[in-house]
C-alpha cells in the first residue's frame, strides 16, 4: 500500500518558521515528482512547491523566498522549510507524488497572533 505521510504542522505566530516533513517510500521517491499542496477553508487545493526526481523546484508565487522544498533520499523524506509565515499560510498541507498520483492523509498549519 503506497504510504506519504506528513508532519511538521502546528499553530505558530506570524513570522515564525515551521518545517513540514513527508516520509515515502523509496520506491516512490525514486520515481516520482514530489510535492506539497495546501488546501484553506473553503479554498480549492493549490500547489506549494514540487521537486523532481533530479531536484529541481517549482513554487507558487506567494511562497517565493519564504518556502524551501528539498528531499532527502537517505532518509526518505520530502520536506518544506516554511519561514517568515503568515495568517495567509493557515492550510491542511499535503504531500503528493505525482506520476504516482498519491495524496498523504494533510497536516494543519494555523498561524495566527
Amino acid at each position: 500500500q503506497v504510504q506519504l505521510v506528513e508532519s511538521g504542522g502546528g499553530l505558530v505566530q506570524p513570522g515564525a518558521s515551521l518545517r513540514l516533513s513527508c516520509v515515502a517510500s523509496r520506491m516512490i521517491l525514486l520515481t516520482n515528482t514530489m510535492g506539497w499542496y495546501r488546501q484553506a477553508p473553503g479554498n480549492e487545493r493549490e500547489l506549494v512547491a514540487t521537486i523532481t526526481r533530479g531536484g529541481s523546484t517549482n513554487y507558487a508565487n506567494s511562497v517565493k523566498g519564504r518556502f524551501t522544498i528539498s528531499r532527502d533520499n537517505a532518509k526518505n523524506t520530502v520536506n518544506l522549510q516554511m519561514r517568515n509565515l503568515e495568517p495567509e499560510d493557515t492550510a491542511v498541507y499535503y504531500c503528493y507524488a505525482q506520476e504516482w498520483r498519491t495524496w498523504g492523509q494533510g497536516t494543519q498549519v494555523t498561524v495566527s497572533s
